[in-house]
């Protein structure tokens, strides 16, 4: 499936006259591979394996790139580091408290909340995310131990 995924990444880049390089390739792979809703600094580290001397600057460009062109989210948290989601099916997250792993729950959108908001408050609602919080199965028997 990823690389059904990756094909039509590759073919979005081409129809918003990006450039496909090998680092935009592996980073577009390396996202489509993985669920961990991974930080640039940890895709570069994952790649800077393959390619020494691709830079920290150049994961953050290519991740700007690619979500100006819809392919990847960008979810920020406070002051931590903003990690990057390629699913970009609606869906929510949970996210463990201690270890901060975030993990892909599916549930139907929530659309009559939206409508109702935009009904009390007069806005016109764009966007909205739902994230629960908790503390994963591994951490929940590291704590047990």
């Amino acid at each position: 499936m990823s690389n059904k995924l990756l094909e039509m990444a590759v073919e979005t880049l081409k129809e918003n006259g990006v450039r496909m390089t090998p680092q935009r390739h592996a980073i577009l792979g390396y996202l489509y591979s993985v669920t961990s809703h991974p930080t640039a600094d940890e895709i570069y580290k994952a790649l800077e394996g393959t390619f020494p001397n691709m830079s920290v600057a150049t994961v953050y460009n290519n991740l700007r790139v690619f979500k100006d062109v819809g392919l990847v989210r960008e979810m920020t948290y406070g002051d931590a580091s903003s990690r990057f989601d390629a699913n970009m099916i609606e869906h929510y997250h949970i996210i463990c408290n201690s270890c901060g792993k975030i993990i892909d729950f599916d549930h139907r959108p929530l659309n009559e909340i939206e409508e109702k908001a935009e009904t009390i408050t007069g806005f016109k609602v764009q966007s909205h995310r739902l994230e629960l919080y908790g503390i994963c199965p591994d951490c929940q028997i590291r704590s047990n131990q």
